[in-house]
């Protein structure tokens, strides 16, 4: 996996995901990043101490003037989006992957983690090179969840324990996620279409429910 983007979503997408065992090769910032040549993987917490003492990701496969060039490099933004990688998590800004770009892209499966991340015109070029893209609307959306349970907690004056979250969050994202699926399947469409198809779907529920 490459993950470009190294905030807060990016850097703890890469931690979740090196925990559960993938292979994270490739991480990058807004002043460039680092892949590690040996496929084996990086842990994004030892990049992340590194960063914070030398400011930047590019220098973390140094120590002093001496830089390990035999199993890592430095690398662009625009480079790490065309690495031969299985997942490809742009976490950074929107517009990353464009019309101009997406034809380089390499993995089979995005993951937009940052809003927007994709171009409409990059989707198409991605569906017809048989990439799955899993939409912002779908893949981040349990940063929307958390906010709404945040508020439920302070209307009600109270205070849930990581776990509580956790657990009351996991069932509804594999819900969302199973329910896009099936939308695709049925519909044979992509997923980002499905995943409207089934938000729009609720709303109009939700207005009839209310006799609007």
């Amino acid at each position: 996996m490459a993950v470009q983007g190294f905030g807060n979503v990016g850097f703890n997408t890469a931690k979740l995901l090196h925990d559960a065992g993938y292979k994270i090769i490739a991480l990058s910032d807004s002043r460039g990043g680092i892949v590690d040549l040996r496929r084996q993987g990086m842990d994004p917490e030892h990049v992340m101490h590194s960063k914070l003492e030398r400011g930047m990701i590019a220098g973390v496969y140094c120590v002093g003037t001496v830089c390990d060039m035999e199993n890592y490099r430095a690398i662009s933004n625009h480079d790490l989006l065309a690495l031969e990688v299985d997942v490809l998590i742009p976490a950074a800004l929107e517009n990353a992957v464009t019309a101009e770009n997406a034809s380089q892209v390499k993995a089979k499966v995005i993951l937009e983690m940052a809003n927007g991340a994709v171009t409409p015109e990059a989707d198409a070029v991605l569906r017809r090179s048989g990439a799955v893209v899993v939409p912002d609307i779908l893949a981040n959306a349990g940063g929307v969840v958390g906010s709404y349970f945040e508020w439920v907690q302070n209307v009600t004056n109270s205070y849930w324990p990581e776990k509580k979250v956790l657990d009351r969050l996991q069932p509804l994202m594999e819900s969302a996620f199973e329910q896009v699926w099936t939308a695709s399947r049925e519909l044979k469409t992509d997923f980002r279409t499905a995943a409207w198809v089934v938000a729009t779907q609720r709303i109009a529920q939700a207005m009839e429910a209310r006799g609007w």
